[in-house]
């Protein structure tokens, strides 16, 4: 069974393929496909543009389409940058600027203040028009300063206290296991399973 992973981030890909990696499915990405423009992100929530994505690209394909929408949330910044969180700092700007941003904003906000947490909503669109979905989060603090040289997007200034690291310092492993995305995937991969062995 072909499914493609609906996204143009190839750092998110490489996630997904891992997260996968044990489900019978053959997983294709965008780069199997020309031609196909992205859809606007018009949703109000995580969901939302998951949705967006997921039924584009299936009806677009004629495949099993994976989709995520995932972003920051930071308490002190009432929940910001949440579903903004790649355009936080303006259009174009790198990751880097984005982090400086939400760093410059916290600079007098206290540690205990500076909760935050990453939170990802992955879906599958069939093309029936069937569709699941699962939620996965995780929790952590911002940093003082950007820390670690793995991962991408804001992942050096999101402090895990119970592992003492920054997400940026962690394994692919422990990412893995820890991450707001390999949350919302596992789940993902159980009804997945479930809708392909009963057909619901």
């Amino acid at each position: 069974m072909k499914c493609l992973i609906a996204t143009g981030n190839p750092h998110k890909a490489e996630e997904i393929r891992r997260l996968l990696a044990d489900q019978p499915i053959e997983l294709v990405d965008l780069s199997s496909f020309e031609g196909i423009e992205e859809p606007e992100e018009t949703g109000s929530t995580f969901l939302e543009n998951a949705l967006i994505k997921s039924r584009y690209y299936s009806a677009a394909t004629g495949l099993i389409a994976l989709a995520d929408d995932s972003g920051l949330e930071v308490d002190a910044l009432n929940g910001e940058p949440g579903i903004y969180s790649s355009r936080f700092a303006g259009e174009g700007t790198s990751h880097d600027e984005k982090m400086d941003k939400v760093l410059t904003l916290l600079q007098d906000t206290p540690t205990a203040e500076r909760t935050a947490r990453f939170r990802c909503v992955a879906v599958a669109t069939f093309p029936d028009g069937k569709e699941i979905q699962a939620e996965g989060a995780m929790e952590g603090r911002i940093y003082k300063k950007k820390r670690g040289e793995g991962g991408f997007g804001y992942d050096p200034i999101v402090y895990i206290p119970e592992l003492e690291k920054t997400v940026a310092e962690l394994t692919e492993q422990e990412k893995d296991r820890y991450s707001h995305r390999g949350k919302a995937f596992r789940s993902l991969a159980q009804l997945f399973s479930k809708q392909i062995s009963t057909g619901r």
